[in-house]
């Protein structure tokens, strides 16, 4: 019987399923959506059950397009929005709140107090990580306070926590298995990256149970079996997990130190492979896990914008600039600069290399000539200088340029913002044949592991490249961009902080 790699990708917005055959490919692919919850400014909230709704759709829907029965399915690839963070109760596997989305800013003033008690190089040094909202070790602790009896039934082993692959796992093995990748585990604020597991100190500030943390295993390897899920029959292996930018970065074959990947979509993210080498970001980086295969853990540095693709959704959707996302770049088109506006996407503060949770979206250098058009490219260049900025840093933590950046996500397939990006980097962009690269990522480490692949060079051969932008700026030119874009930078932490800080 004809055997297939299913690929479930759980992202902020939408749950997408992947069906692959031998070659790597790509054989049918769905996406459902699910609605977001924003209790209050500042907050963001996923219903897990509708989570779990949706990846239940999306996997009946892309095994029924590709004509494959559940029988079929060699192994299952998990990847997923990290730092979201769930707790649940062990004996119904039902959440005792929404889970907080990554981009949540509710423990602003909780990480400013931890930073205020000393606390900040103590976790960086352990971590790899920034005290930053956008973890999932302050979002746990916040749950735990503001539940009612949360705190007294995590201690007595009642409640598990998980980011979504770990709640994911749970649910698909019927409530047997309570573990976590170590990528996904690096994105809490209580593992460490040196020793390799959960850190009890570093637990202890955050006010964590070790009781609710999951085992941390490798990411390409048989976690558990299906049991009692809709779409698949009981006993289908699940063998791969990786948080989504390093299932991104290992699913645009990035096996090599240096080689570097920007993955856009709601936010963006760059990764570049430091192999097996921890390297200190002074730079306002994270290190983080790569991944982890076998006995043998890859490491990389990490840059993070919190506002991309969402930027787009904005105009769309809060200003009625576009009716579609896929018009920005027509829009952006019908004239030939920004004409100096720019526009900073702060929408949910600064993340690397900034990390100002307080800093606001600025839109400036307008004019009575200004038009919808030149917000429309002012946005692309905005997205695009977000990456220059990790990318400076990425060279001056890593010591070495890259010439050449791999990309993905759905912004990826705007032209306009590639021939951007590679204009004010001053490097080539490579985007791949697919950029369906994180859900690919999850089904390598997945094929892996049940040697439906046999090793990463069949997997590198498979991989192909779309299409290639090559910079076309001077450099006198990129450095007006620079240098208007800094001076905005600079006046988006003027903005009048939150009534609770002043």
């Amino acid at each position: 019987m004809t055997k297939y790699i299913l690929a479930i990708d759980q992202g902020t917005t939408g749950s997408t399923a992947l069906v692959l055959d031998e070659g790597a490919n790509i054989l049918a692919r769905a996406n459902v959506e699910f609605e977001q919850h924003f209790p209050q400014p500042g907050w963001v909230e996923h219903d897990v059950e509708q989570i779990w709704k949706s990846v239940t759709a999306a996997v009946g829907q892309a095994l029924d397009r590709a004509r494959v029965s559940g029988e079929q399915c060699a192994g299952i690839g998990i990847t997923n929005q990290r730092e979201t963070t769930v707790v649940w109760d062990r004996s119904t596997g039902r959440a005792i709140h929404r889970a907080i989305v990554w981009q949540d800013r509710r423990t602003t003033d909780r990480c400013r107090a931890l930073k205020e008690q000393g606390l900040a190089e103590l976790f960086q040094t352990r971590t790899g990580l920034l005290i930053d909202p956008y973890f999932s070790g302050t979002k746990i602790e916040w749950l735990l306070d503001h539940v009612d009896g949360a705190r007294k039934r995590a201690e007595a082993g009642e409640l598990a926590f998980g980011t979504i692959d770990s709640w994911l796992v749970y649910r698909l093995s019927g409530g047997a298995t309570h573990i976590t990748d170590v990528t996904n585990a690096s994105r809490t604020l209580l593992f460490n990256l040196e020793r390799g597991s959960w850190d009890e100190e570093l637990a202890g500030h955050l006010r964590v149970p070790p009781a609710v943390l999951p085992e941390v295993r490798g990411c390409s390897e048989v976690y558990a079996e299906t049991s009692g899920f809709p779409a698949l029959p009981d006993g289908i292996p699940i063998a791969g997990i990786a948080g989504d930018q390093q299932a991104a970065l290992f699913g645009q074959t990035c096996f090599d130190v240096g080689d570097a990947k920007c993955t856009y979509g709601t936010g963006a993210f760059l990764l570049v492979n430091t192999g097996q080498q921890l390297v200190p970001s002074k730079s306002g980086l994270v290190t983080t896990m790569a991944w982890r295969i076998g006995d043998q853990s890859t490491y990389a540095l990490e840059g993070s914008a919190f506002v991309a693709g969402a930027a787009v959704q904005w105009l769309r959707d809060g200003l009625g600039l576009i009716s579609t996302a896929a018009e920005i770049e027509e829009k952006a088109r019908e004239v030939e600069s920004s004409e100096g506006v720019v526009f900073v996407p702060a929408l949910a503060g600064l993340g690397a290399p900034h990390w100002d949770p307080d800093a606001r979206g600025l839109l400036c250098g307008i004019t009575r000539g200004t038009t919808t058009a030149h917000i429309a490219r002012a946005t692309l260049e905005g997205m695009a200088l977000q990456i220059v900025d990790l990318a400076d840093a990425m060279v001056r933590d890593a010591g070495q340029p890259f010439t050449r950046l791999r990309v993905d996500g759905g912004a990826a397939l705007n032209n306009l913002l590639m021939q951007l990006q590679a204009d004010l980097l001053g490097v080539s962009i490579d985007r791949p044949s697919s950029i369906e690269t994180t859900a690919l990522g999850a089904a390598y480490l997945a094929g892996l592991a049940v040697d439906f692949f046999p090793n990463t060079e069949a997997i590198r051969k498979a991989h192909g490249v779309e299409r290639q932008f090559e910079p076309a700026m001077d450099a006198s030119t990129r450095a007006e961009y620079r240098a208007r874009w800094n001076a905005a930078i600079a006046r988006t932490r003027l903005a009048v902080p939150p009534a609770e800080h002043v």
